[in-house]
Order: structure tokens, then C-alpha cells, then sequence
């Protein structure tokens, strides 16, 4: 367990972002017009998702910011944001071809949902797809949190009429105010809990991870961070459990750190967050229900996988331990090779078995 404090880019507070802006990429109108030629050859050829390679999606003027970007999530401060997103006159199936375009210079996509889907659609009208138990898109407030791959990505394509905010938070920042405040909870927070699967598995396998996820985990210093309160308690609910009064306060208590030093933004049409969920945990404000389908809010999500993004103490586990279930988990080539449709090879202990 790690004793001193986390000292690298990926220690910050939202006060710090308000005037370094380092963080923030704004397209060109050249880098927008590229974008829109590099949708045109792949129709051309007749690609689509997850078919779409970054080979057959050229963007040579933007693939400097795109390399800066995968940096900040691997190195960096753990959090970037896009604007200018060419959205406004393109069809969603267009801008679904952009966004992974985009999104496979960075990383490698990866299924988040009950129908495999590589593109999510974060709405509560009729584009949400089956995503079991999970609340994704729904009005209610969405607490500091991380998803379940290496990085999370968000693309605003309309936003709710009341313009609820964005909200980021950085992990190793909450992780030195424990140790500074609360030292003696870390060794809980290193135990873990045991996470659900939102009812999202596949036959054969269990409705909860059947292990511990640690919430903070060490490897030659470098700390990584698993919360999402969400799918502990359902962990919980699928073993008729409900949490101890102390592990409620703990994580209150980290839920009050996150709200304090995390950073609010703007999140409005044509922008894209990026987020490693090892560093980084993000969420939103609440907005008012929107009965017209034409005005309600709809963002698209991909999840990407980057490779030798970090140093783990069990990869199995921390890495891979809470979305390799059902049909989330998998790759472009599995998908394409039909892999997704065979029960993964796993551990004694139930993690999957690299």
C-alpha cells in the first residue's frame, strides 16, 4: 500500500483547470473538413463500424492532437476535451463513423452493452439501447464514477434544454486526501468490494464478479482506482445484502472529497470528454425530463481499451475484473470473428484468465 502521496500529472483540482486550459483541443475548421473527407472515403468503400480502422480513417492534421490527447490519458492529467466536433447537418450514422474514427487513433473500441454495441447512445428516449440494470442516460444526477475499460469517451450530439454540466475528478488527488485525513481506511479501500454485472452476464457466468475489486490498488507506486457505488450495491442486492453503516460513511466520505476538488464545465454540442477510468471519475449534473424526443439529450459513448496503458498488481482483476462479462468486454476482431458468442476461459477465483 502506497504511503506517500501521489505526486504526477494525474494529481489536480478542478480550481487548477479554470486557468490552465491545457486540457481543452478546439478543431479547426481545416481539422473539421478533414474529418468530414475521412467520413466520405470510408462510405465510399462501404466501411462501417466496427469494421472502420484508423488505416482507413486518415487524419494526418489532427494527429498531433490526437497523440497529445492519448497522452494526457495515459501519463497526463488523465482528462481531455474536444470541441468543434463536426455534428450539426450529419446524420447519427455519420457522426457514429466519425466518432470511431476518431476515437481508433486513441485506442481500441471495445462492446459496453447488453446488444454488444460498440457506439452507446447515453439518452433516456428511444435510441437508449438494452443495458440491463444500469441508469445510463436517465435525467437523475450521475455521481462521480468510472466505466468499466481504460478509457471512457463522451460525445455530446444534443444537450438537455437546461444544459446540465459535466463533472470530472481526479482519483489520485482523492486517494492523497484519505491518506492525509483518513490513513487508516485505506486498507479497506485497497480490500475492495465485490462488484454486480447489472444483469448483463452471460449464461454460465455469475451475477457478480464473485471476487473483491479493489477501490485503490498499487503497483510499483503507480495507484489505480475501480469506484462506481452504483454496481457495489448492486453486488450487494444480488447477494440479499446491503452495505455495513461503516463501509456507507467510508465511501461517503470519498463521494464528499470528489465533490470538493472535482472540476464543472460546459458540455454542449460538438464536444467529446476523455477520461481514463484509473485516474479520472466523471458524471453530471441532473436536468429536467424532456418529453419531446426531438429535444431530449443524447450523447454517444465509446469505451477503448489502450495497450500497455499502466501498471497493474492483478490485471485480471483491476484491469479487466468488472466489464468482462456477457457481451461487453470484447473487441472489433472478436466481434468480427464471432469470439463474442463463446464463454471466456477464467481463473479459479472467477476473473478472466489472460
Amino acid at each position: 500500500m502506497r504511503t506517500e502521496p501521489v505526486a504526477d500529472a494525474s494529481v489536480w483540482t478542478g480550481v487548477e483547470f479554470e486557468t490552465d486550459r491545457s486540457w481543452e483541443y478546439v478543431l479547426t475548421d481545416e481539422q473539421r473538413a478533414e474529418l468530414g473527407a475521412a467520413l466520405t472515403a470510408a462510405k465510399q468503400n462501404g466501411l462501417s463500424v466496427p469494421a472502420l480502422t484508423k488505416d482507413a480513417f486518415p487524419l494526418p492534421g489532427l494527429s498531433a492532437s490526437l497523440s497529445r490527447i492519448a497522452g494526457d490519458l495515459k501519463e497526463g492529467r488523465g482528462f481531455a476535451l474536444m470541441r468543434r466536433f463536426p455534428v450539426e447537418g450529419y446524420s447519427y450514422e455519420d457522426i457514429e463513423l466519425m466518432y470511431w474514427g476518431v476515437c481508433s487513433h486513441i485506442g481500441m473500441g471495445i462492446t459496453q452493452n447488453s446488444e454488444g454495441g460498440f457506439i452507446h447512445y447515453v439518452t433516456d428516449g428511444a435510441l437508449r439501447p438494452s443495458q440491463g440494470k444500469r441508469g445510463v442516460g436517465f435525467p437523475k444526477e450521475s455521481k462521480l464514477h468510472v466505466d468499466l475499460m481504460d478509457i471512457v469517451s463522451l460525445l455530446c450530439v444534443r444537450q438537455a434544454p437546461d444544459d446540465p454540466p459535466s463533472r470530472v475528478a481526479s482519483s489520485t488527488t482523492i486517494y492523497n486526501r484519505v491518506l492525509a485525513e483518513r490513513p487508516d481506511d485505506l486498507p479497506r479501500l485497497y480490500e475492495g468490494f465485490e462488484w454486480g454485472r447489472m444483469d448483463e452476464h452471460g449464461e454460465g457466468e455469475t451475477a457478480t464478479s464473485g471476487y473483491k475489486v479493489p477501490f485503490f490498488s498499487d503497483r510499483d507506486g503507480v495507484v489505480s482506482c475501480q469506484y462506481n457505488r452504483a454496481w457495489i450495491n448492486n453486488g450487494l442486492l444480488r447477494q440479499g445484502r446491503t452495505m455495513s453503516a461503516e463501509d456507507s460513511e467510508l465511501l461517503d466520505f470519498v463521494d464528499s472529497i470528489a465533490d470538493d476538488v472535482r472540476f464543472e464545465f460546459p458540455f454542449h454540442q460538438g464536444d467529446v470528454q476523455f477520461c481514463s477510468n484509473y485516474t479520472v471519475l466523471h458524471g453530471r449534473a441532473a436536468h429536467k425530463t424532456v418529453p419531446d424526443e426531438d429535444q431530449k439529450r443524447v450523447l454517444m459513448r465509446i469505451w477503448l481499451d489502450m495497450p500497455a496503458f499502466r501498471d497493474f498488481v492483478d490485471d485480471s482483476i483491476v484491469r479487466y475484473g468488472i466489464g468482462r462479462h456477457g457481451q461487453l468486454g470484447w473487441t472489433a476482431a472478436d466481434v468480427l470473428a464471432g469470439r463474442n458468442n463463446i464463454a471466456r476461459p477464467r481463473r479459479n477465483d472467477g476473473a478472466v484468465l489472460l
